[in-house]
């Protein structure tokens, strides 16, 4: 079973529903972390949820991130299966950039 090191990048440019990641057919992945930063000087906040097939899961309802701010959203690393979808929405568009680093294993 190979692994796979690689990166999500998002700028949230809207206030929609943003996916940061789809985790594909025969995989599995570890996130090691999600860091989310303001740019704006002005702060905001984030939702994280995981979708699981018609099931939504929510990591993170609200999280702020002060202005010119980092804030890492994971503590431990967070596994997700086949198929499963993270999602990411900023309350105020332009203001929020989300790097997430994880793991594939085929």
């Amino acid at each position: 079973m190979p692994n796979s090191y690689k990166n999500a990048l998002l700028d949230l440019t809207s206030t929609s529903e943003t996916t940061l990641y789809t985790v594909p057919t025969a995989t599995s992945t570890i996130f090691k972390s999600i860091l989310v930063s303001d740019d704006s000087g002005s702060g905001d906040s984030i939702t994280l949820t995981l979708t699981n097939g018609a099931n939504v899961f929510s990591i993170y309802k609200t999280k702020t991130v002060s202005a010119n701010g980092t804030e890492e959203l994971l503590s431990q690393p967070l596994v997700l299966e086949e198929d499963q979808i993270l999602k990411v929405t900023a309350t105020t568009a332009d203001r929020l950039h989300v790097v997430g680093s994880f793991i594939e294993v085929t």
